[in-house]
């Protein structure tokens, strides 16, 4: 039986519902301001570095704050599959490279590439969603396939699965507010992945967990952990890691081959 609404993902309900309090609450004192990025005159000319800890805080408008809420509650079926100890250390984790990277790289770099002209990074957790929506692709199978016909008489049909809506909500985020929304999902897509393949700096991180105390779990949470920590031993492929290597230890693939693994099939 399919388990419906928040049953077992309390980050993901707490995830959800503090993201659109604290949109409403910033409309209502309208400090919306506070929040989003201008490279200039935010960072270089007032030296407001907080702005890059706090931007992920809360969305800028009420279209975004819909389609986000949409996408997060349909990526809790990560949490389910993880595991809450899991989700939330991946949420943690990650947080510092999906804050900290945007602005840093549209500072330093695309904003010099493209003559002064991208300025703008909007508001919004959009790269922390698009690093949990890494996961949805990568851990979660589709149940089933269909095709579209373009026209009734064309042999051409297009392929889409049950996961398709999902990613199309998370479209209309990441095109929300170009080009900076574009730039937010991009980085935070790379992050999921790089998290998934251990490439992300320390090289531990993705293997850190929070205490088992922090997400209310004990004996019997800490059992299941482990549970689906060997579970997951099974699908190590999908992280990257190959059994079976010369001496008998895992292999790692290549970044180039986890990629075309990653794309593979239709979405």
């Amino acid at each position: 039986m399919l388990t419906s609404g928040f049953t077992n993902t309390p980050t993901t309900k707490l995830l959800l519902f503090g993201l659109v309090f604290s949109s409403i609450l910033v409309s209502i004192r309208d400090s919306k301001h506070l929040f989003w990025i201008q490279v200039d005159p935010h960072l270089w000319r007032y030296r407001q570095a907080w702005r890059m800890l706090v931007w992920q805080a809360c969305y800028g408008n009420a279209t975004e704050v819909l389609f986000a809420a949409m996408v997060v509650y349909h990526l809790r079926v990560v949490e389910r599959a993880w595991g809450t100890r899991k989700f939330a250390s991946f949420i943690l984790s990650t947080l510092p490279y999906t804050s900290l990277l945007p602005p840093i790289l549209l500072a330093l770099l695309l904003r010099p590439l493209s003559l002064n002209t991208l300025n703008y990074l909007p508001s919004g957790p959009t790269p922390l969603i698009f690093a949990l929506l890494a996961q949805y692709h990568a851990t979660i199978p589709h149940s089933y396939k269909y095709r579209v016909a373009t026209t009734s008489a064309s042999p051409h049909t297009l392929l889409f699965s049950d996961k398709s809506y999902t990613y199309v909500l998370a479209a209309q985020l990441a095109l929300s507010q170009l080009p900076g929304s574009a730039i937010g999902a991009a980085v935070g897509w790379v992050v999921g992945y790089a998290w998934r393949g251990e490439l992300l700096w320390p090289a531990r991180v993705g293997r850190w967990r929070v205490p088992v105390w922090v997400v209310g779990g004990g004996r019997e949470g800490e059992r299941f952990e482990g549970l689906r920590r060997r579970l997951g031993e099974d699908a190590a492929r999908a992280s990257g890691v190959d059994a079976g290597g010369a001496n008998g230890g895992p292999v790692r693939r290549t970044l180039g081959t986890q990629i075309l693994d990653q794309f593979r099939g239709a979405f």
